[in-house]
């Protein structure tokens, strides 16, 4: 079975695929299109909103059934800040809006840190029906950045009950994640719709 997956972004698109594949599904993405995905306005209020914009934007794209995720570190001190606006918190690159995290956070102790992951699957169909579902991935925002090459965004921040998403394998990470969650979420939800 085709499924597109609708991202612009290469690192979610890899963490998406390798989760994907074992399901045994043949999975398209922007690479495999003539002309690249249009830029959607992620005008959503919650992560399943935003999942949904894009997964319907992949949909009239290409036809197939389309998946998105949306995703993003909320933290308990900056009453569930970056939250939905995660990817652009800070304007800047990933290392920005970690500064920019890091900064805010200053001063505040140990047990202010609080911050969990959520990530949010919508999955559209031709036929119109559709589906999101959520995982969600508890820890607390470090210091500093911790060392290690794993994940991306803010992940060198994160300290997940397995250790610093920055340093856990593919495998670990996909164990506890968020992302992991919400496919295995996903794996089951599906199954009602074919």
């Amino acid at each position: 079975m085709k499924i597109f997956i609708a991202t612009k972004n290469q690192k979610k698109l890899i963490e998406l695929t390798r989760i994907l594949i074992p399901f045994g599904f043949e999975v398209l993405s922007e690479k495999d299109l003539d002309s690249p995905l249009e830029e959607i306005e992620e005008t959503g209020t919650t992560f399943r909103e935003n999942a949904l914009l894009k997964a319907k934007a992949g949909l009239r794209r290409t036809g197939y059934i389309s998946v998105a995720d949306d995703s993003g570190i909320c933290v308990d001190y900056l009453n569930g800040a970056p939250g939905i606006f995660s990817a652009r918190y800070s304007g800047g690159n990933d290392e920005d809006n970690n500064d920019k995290l890091l900064n805010e956070l200053k001063g505040v102790p140990a047990q202010n840190r609080g911050a969990h992951y959520t990530a949010a699957i919508a999955c559209v169909f031709p036929d119109g029906r559709e589906f999101t579902v959520e995982g969600k991935c508890y820890g607390k925002i470090a210091f500093e950045r911790q060392a290690g090459n794993g994940g991306f965004g803010y992940d060198p921040l994160f300290i997940s009950e397995k250790g610093p998403f920055s340093q856990l394998t593919a495998e670990e990470k996909d164990s506890i994640s968020h992302r992991g969650q919400a496919l295995r979420l996903f794996k089951e939800e599906l199954k009602k719709y074919i």
